[in-house]
């Protein structure tokens, strides 16, 4: 009898222009938790969706408990007891939290001649599945009230209710803040105790040194190894990911801030629940650091700078003039720039290419006549983009759904880069990218910031926000608690001020 619950044998699959998988293994263990890690663009996801059944393996074999498996669908899958919580969460917002969980597979009654949904038991059944999450919420609360980091424990539940011996966590923590993520590793050891096995990708590596128990390290598509967490250090882990030693997590700054060139002052949102009398300024050169828990409205802030929410008070001033920002038109006419925290939902066009999505925001800079798209230019600057940011794809008109986190990352920045903007407002631009993607993310931040570029930078990673920031502004509750400069800034101080409301 095999000592593993799941065999995957010499998997492989391509897409067109791409290997993406070249015989990779992977052997999981029962009630382990089996960390797989790599760079983006490893093939990690692509693995596990092979196993879930939303991509067909061009060869290569499965062996679930023992027996040889040949999944066709993620219904095929989730019948056989394996589940997936993936990174890119896709919710029906508009239906309850019981309706997301069952959606596919709602319990039903017989009412006469016909079967009927039994709301009954489903809100019982969620109700059950809820606490066995730690969640204290009414099954019949529609998806939108949630946080993110709720939807998230949503998902995990809908993988716990199939009675999953294998449950698959794409970067269930990219939207957690530290809090939350212990309360995701008791869900975690309390499945691992009851015999579920976890397979579970993360670029975060304190997070899997605590967590796991083996990890297997991919690269370009191809299977590294496996060894026993306790044998691996970070440094040993992102040498093996990327093939070379890593000596600095972060480059080094070389930006000098100048003048005062934003600011903001008693800016209130229309929302009583969002931030209040928040004033701060930025300068010239400056790398601004945003620090806070989930909910203390960083994001809605930087979204009213740019035009997304409305204020009922306040002003922003940029270089000595009043700014009248009431959409993010104005804001992107004023050299103000935003890449926004949810990349799948808000940030890429998934279907167009990534050419399209370069361009999106200057296409006016290439129309001839004022009304004929140039091509030939704009091609010019996507292969420029692409050349500058090393962004790995095998052409322009790729669509940019298929290229890895990291890539698409580099693709939006590519697109506010177009409009050479004087301020940009990065809000986790590291999220769910793997450590050498993150570096030359940071490189590409710092040249700007060295160029004269005003960056603020919201960020839930602690060594990301002290390691990158030339000052710290800390929000709690939608308040601003304190700014430190770099040089006075610790974890204790920033945590301490994201728990201090004022």
């Amino acid at each position: 009898m095999s000592d593993y619950i799941l065999e995957m044998k010499n998997i492989s699959k391509s897409f067109p222009g791409v290997k993406a998988l070249d015989n990779v293994s992977l052997n999981i263990r029962p009630g382990t938790v089996h960390a797989l890690m790599g760079e983006n663009g490893a093939g990690k996801s692509t693995l596990m969706k092979c196993l879930f059944g939303i991509y067909n393996k061009d060869g290569g074999e499965v062996y679930f408990n023992g027996e040889k498996v040949d999944i066709k669908n993620t219904h095929d899958a989730l019948g056989r007891g394996i589940a997936m919580v993936q990174q890119e969460q896709q919710p029906i917002l508009d239906r309850s939290i019981a309706e997301n969980i069952f959606c596919g597979r709602f319990p039903t009654k017989n009412f006469g001649p016909i079967k009927i949904i039994d709301h009954t038991r489903m809100y019982a059944e969620t109700e059950a599945l809820l606490k066995e999450v730690n969640m204290n919420f009414n099954p019949k609360m529609k998806l939108s009230e949630l946080s993110v980091s709720n939807m998230q424990s949503v998902e995990i539940a809908k993988a716990v209710s199939v009675n999953a011996k294998v449950v698959i966590m794409d970067e269930p923590t990219s939207s957690l803040t530290e809090n939350e993520v212990e309360g995701l590793f008791d869900i975690i050891n309390r499945l691992r105790s009851n015999g579920v096995s976890i397979i579970y990708i993360s670029h975060k590596m304190e997070e899997i040194l605590k967590i796991s128990d083996e990890v297997t390290i991919m690269r370009d598509g191809t299977y590294v190894g496996t060894w026993p967490s306790s044998e691996l250090t970070t440094d040993l882990i992102i040498k093996r990911m990327v093939g070379r030693e890593l000596t600095n997590r972060f480059p080094p700054r070389e930006n000098i801030p100048g003048e005062v060139v934003l600011k903001v002052e008693n800016f209130t949102s229309i929302s009583p629940k969002s931030f209040k009398d928040v004033s701060f300024e930025l300068k010239k050169g400056e790398i601004l650091g945003i620090g806070g828990l989930v909910g203390a409205q960083r994001t809605e802030l930087m979204e009213a700078i740019f035009g997304v929410r409305h204020t009922i008070s306040g002003t922003v001033t940029y270089k000595n003039e009043i700014l009248k920002i009431k959409r993010p038109r104005d804001a992107i006419k004023r050299g103000i720039a935003l890449l926004t925290e949810d990349r799948r939902a808000t940030g890429i066009f998934g279907v167009l290419s990534i050419s399209d999505n370069v361009g999106v925001a200057s296409l006016s800079k290439y129309l001839d006549f004022g009304f004929v798209l140039n091509n030939r230019k704009l091609d010019a600057l996507v292969n420029e983009n692409i050349r500058k940011m090393s962004i790995k794809t095998p052409s322009t008109k790729t669509q940019i759904q298929s290229l890895s986190g990291g890539n698409q990352q580099k693709v939006i920045i590519g697109r506010w880069l177009a409009n050479d903007p004087d301020i940009l407002i990065l809000d986790e631009p590291t999220r769910g990218i793997d450590v050498g993607a993150k570096y030359e993310i940071y490189t590409i931040i710092t040249d700007l910031a060295k160029q004269g570029k005003s960056i603020i930078m919201i960020s839930s990673e602690m060594p990301e926000l002290l390691g990158m920031s030339d000052r710290v502004m800390v929000m709690c509750e939608g308040k601003v608690t304190g700014i430190l400069d770099s040089t006075e800034a610790t974890q204790e101080k920033v945590m301490a001020l994201a728990t201090k409301y004022m």
